[in-house]
């Protein structure tokens, strides 16, 4: 059978299982075994467990339960109420400060938890009705935390980019640096947005209300500073030559649950068997999506459906950005149904070589990838984050929470063109502090 047809099938195949509400990495494996079992026999699955344990045969995997450790904790206590409450007093006197220090707060615990809805739930949890008792627009308060939350799987220290990285053998340190600047960018747009809208249609007399002493302001500052040290020191770690993202991430992992258990009093066993619990639970997840996926990329390359997709597209007459055009639908509508790790996985032995082959730098496509995931955690049918809104303010229609959402689709759209403009916004931080990629 023509690779290409046969690659059409296995699609067509994989979707329909994913649908039937199988798990991801099941889901993966059932369709792996079954297209190698009719095409290649049944003895090609001697080889599918020692790619499973294979593919997780990977000491950077270490790095992915660590950071979930670290976020965890973070999560476990009042970290992002603290946040919020900081960032609150700091720039009440701002107009519109509220809803600038919802999202500060939203990007600053997106890159200490790593966790979209981790950050939704924290922040959103004081933020929307804070945002609301003072007269924002009910779409902007929720809106702004959902698009907020996104910024977890785009500024570092994140999984998705760990992710990345081992999928496609990218450095991940590289990886992390092309988040920064773009999710700056990401978080200046939502604000801009966030202030247009408000002006507009919110009571701008009420916006300014709050008035804190400068002792008030300087009281909250020792709870959360040691979290931002402490991602800035793992920063500094990674990039200073000092450790490897895997041996960061222990240490990060290791301080933050100190100091969830000093400074905010988690001395419980069970409250810290929770934390460990949890964790444990989603990076097994996630790395038995990752092994899964090395199965799926093993039988795309086994039947040549991979070289099929990646020598076809380098035949096209096609314009390359026509070509990411195209590559950015299906990466949208891939993140209206699948978790990001999943997309990434299924994806990655894919259009890697079609994107390599058209020129592009596979740093500079992370990012791009990544926006587009974020995307999905705001896009129905999936849209986990407005679910996670809607549960912490049950009394906004979800069809509220979605209509207040959709500008901030588009400000991610605008930063994916801005991208495809000037690549350098990813780029520039890589080079400059790692050198030029060879």
């Amino acid at each position: 059978m023509d690779p290409l047809l046969l690659g059409g099938i296995v699609a067509i195949v994989t979707i329909l299982v994913l649908f039937s509400g199988v798990s991801v990495a099941i889901g993966l494996l059932i369709v792996s075994a079954g297209f190698l079992i009719v095409f290649d026999g049944p003895r090609s699955l001697e080889l599918m467990p020692e790619i499973l344990f294979g593919k997780l045969d990977n000491f950077a995997l270490l790095s992915i339960p660590m950071f979930i450790i670290m976020g965890s904790s973070i999560a476990s206590t009042r970290a992002g109420a603290d946040l919020y409450e900081a960032l609150e007093r700091w720039l009440t006197r701002v107009p519109g400060g509220l809803v600038i220090s919802n999202l500060g707060a939203c990007a600053l615990f997106a890159a200490m938890s790593g966790s979209s809805p981790a950050t939704c739930a924290a922040i959103g949890k004081m933020g929307i009705p804070e945002m609301r008792k003072r007269g924002y627009p009910e779409g902007v308060a929720a809106g702004s935390i959902a698009a907020g939350g996104t910024l977890g799987i785009l500024i570092p220290p994140s999984v998705t980019m760990i992710v990345y990285g081992i999928a496609t053998e990218s450095s991940i340190g590289r990886l992390f640096l092309a988040g920064v600047m773009p999710g700056l960018m990401l978080v200046g747009l939502f604000m801009v947005w966030s202030l247009y809208s408000t002006w507009k249609s919110g009571d701008t007399a009420r916006l300014g209300t709050g008035s804190y002493t400068w002792a008030e302001r300087f009281e909250i500052l020792p709870r959360v500073l040691p979290f931002i040290a402490i991602i800035v020191g793992v920063l500094y770690a990674m990039y200073g030559g000092i450790a490897t993202p895997s041996e960061t991430a222990a240490v990060g992992a290791l301080l933050c649950l100190v100091i969830a258990i000093v400074i905010y009093q988690m001395w419980s066993p069970r409250a810290i068997w929770v934390v460990l619990r949890d964790s444990t639970k989603e990076s097994v997840m996630i790395l038995f999506i990752t092994a899964a996926a090395g199965v799926f990329s093993y039988m795309l390359s086994s039947l040549f459906i991979t070289q099929s997709i990646a020598e076809w597209i380098g035949t096209l007459e096609v314009n390359r950005w026509v070509l990411m055009g195209a590559v950015n639908i299906f990466l949208l509508i891939a993140g209206f149904f699948l978790p990001p790790v999943a997309v990434i996985l299924m994806a990655a032995p894919i259009l890697l070589p079609i994107i390599t082959t058209a020129g592009f730098d596979p740093i500079w496509f992370a990012v791009v990838l990544t926006i587009n995931m974020e995307i999905g955690l705001i896009s129905p049918p999936v849209g986990l984050n407005l679910y996670v809104i809607n549960g912490i303010a049950p009394d906004i229609a979800l069809k509220t929470i979605l209509f207040g959402s959709l500008p901030y689709v588009a400000c991610m759209v605008i930063a994916i063109i801005l991208l495809c403009i000037f690549p350098g916004i990813a780029t520039w931080l890589p080079d400059l502090v790692m050198g030029a990629a060879i």
